[in-house]
C-alpha cells in the first residue's frame, strides 16, 4: 500500500464519506435504522465535527479515502467521556493497521481535550473490528453510557484514558 496519510476532515470529504459508511454497513448487512446508516450526520461530517471537543479524521491513500472515524463528547453524558464514532475502513484497506493507525490518533485527541475515557458501541456484526478495539486497549461493559441513539448497536466497550 501507499503512504497512508491521516488528516482532520474537509468538507470535499462529505460525499465520499457517506458513500464509504453507507456501503460498508450495507457489506454487513447491519440494520438501516439504529446505526449510523440513518444518521443525519452522515451527508455532511464536516459540519458535524465543528463543534467543541470534537475531531474526525480520513486515512487516504493516493487522495482516496480508505478510512474514518472520530471522536466528539459522549451525548447525555455527565462524565468526561468521549465516543469514538463513525470508524470505518474500506474492505480493501482491512487488515494493514489503518484501523489501529485512526484508533492512535483519535485516543491522541482525546487526550488532548483532556477525557477521561473513550466509549463505544458496535453491532455483533463487527467482530474484526471488537478484536481491534480490544487490542487497542478498549474493554467491553455490559451497560449503554450516555444515548447515542443506536439502538441497534448492543456491544458497549470502553477505554480508561
Amino acid at each position: 500500500m501507499d503512504e497512508l496519510v491521516i488528516r482532520e476532515i474537509q468538507a470535499e470529504d462529505n460525499e465520499e464519506i457517506a458513500a464509504l459508511i453507507r456501503k460498508i454497513l450495507e457489506d454487513m448487512g447491519v440494520p438501516k435504522v439504529g446505526t449510523a446508516y440513518a444518521d443525519k450526520a452522515l451527508d455532511n461530517m464536516y459540519a458535524e465535527y465543528l463543534v467543541e471537543k470534537s475531531s474526525y479524521f480520513v486515512a487516504t491513500t493516493n487522495g482516496i479515502i480508505l478510512g474514518c472515524s472520530g471522536i466528539a463528547p459522549l451525548q447525555n453524558s455527565k462524565e468526561n467521556i468521549c465516543e469514538l464514532q463513525k470508524m470505518y475502513v474500506s474492505e480493501d484497506a482491512r487488515g494493514k493497521g489503518v484501523g489501529k493507525q485512526l484508533i492512535e490518533v483519535c485516543i491522541q485527541k482525546a487526550k488532548e481535550y483532556g477525557f477521561k475515557a473513550c466509549y463505544l458501541e458496535t453491532t455483533p456484526y463487527m467482530e474484526a473490528a471488537q478484536q481491534l478495539y480490544k487490542k487497542s486497549g478498549f474493554q467491553c461493559i455490559q451497560e449503554r453510557m450516555g444515548n447515542t441513539g443506536h439502538h441497534s448497536c448492543p456491544v458497549f466497550m470502553i477505554k480508561y484514558l
